[in-house]
């Protein structure tokens, strides 16, 4: 099977539990909740993304043939020293495209295996963590993982509307965007009222990387 992928690049994990975590992200094309384009925004399932998804042309993107031929790419593209190498597959959708054959590679390669996904699809095994952040108005299928991030606020997707799900750390992430001031003091309301859940910031854009 061959891989799409917009781009390719180590940085540090900005949100969540794993955040300030080197990582080399590998960022696949295409979504299933929305075209990329902006003429499609106001009618796609998910309108807020900021994210651009749309073709290979990005930092280290391109057609890769085969499982292998990634999975290379990937372990070349960590130029850390010591500890262990790390990829976040992400998207777009990386459920799309991500394979128990690129998982296996990955691994063969030393690679700790990371997705970040919409929860829509269910994924291949042997997943190393997994972090789900859904989506109002699309199906929620992943049920469980290791962490589970809403963008907040979503009004047809509150936290309290979310259905039965097991996972192991639970974020709210103010909503980027004009309204950002409000929706993180709405977020941080949350989490005081609600201790079961912690607030997610993306520090990547606080401290100005990729």
């Amino acid at each position: 099977m061959g891989y799409r992928v917009k781009e390719l690049f180590l940085t540090l994990q900005g949100e969540g539990a794993q955040a300030g975590r080197a990582a080399v992200f590998c960022r696949f094309s295409g979504c299933n909740l929305w075209s990329g384009r902006a003429e499609d925004r106001a009618a796609a399932v998910c309108t807020f993304c900021d994210t651009d998804f749309v073709g290979t042309d990005g930092e280290g993107g391109g057609e890769f043939g085969d499982a292998t031929q990634l999975s290379e790419a990937i372990a070349a593209a960590w130029t850390g020293d010591g500890g262990t190498p790390y990829v976040i597959f992400t998207g777009g959708e990386p459920l799309l495209q991500l394979d128990a054959a690129l998982v296996d590679a990955c691994h063969r390669a030393g690679l700790e295996v990371g997705v970040e996904t919409n929860g829509t699809r269910l994924p291949p095994p042997g997943l190393d963590w997994i972090c789900v952040s859904p989506k109002a108005g699309a199906p929620l299928r992943l049920l469980e993982g290791d962490e589970l991030k809403l963008v907040y606020p979503q009004a047809a997707l509150l936290p309290d509307h979310l259905p039965a799900v097991r996972f192991t750390h639970l974020w709210v992430q103010p909503m980027d965007g004009p309204d950002l001031t409000e929706n993180t003091t709405r977020a941080v309301q949350w989490c005081m009222a609600h201790p079961a859940w912690r607030l997610s910031l993306q520090t990547h854009k606080l401290i100005g990387i990729p």
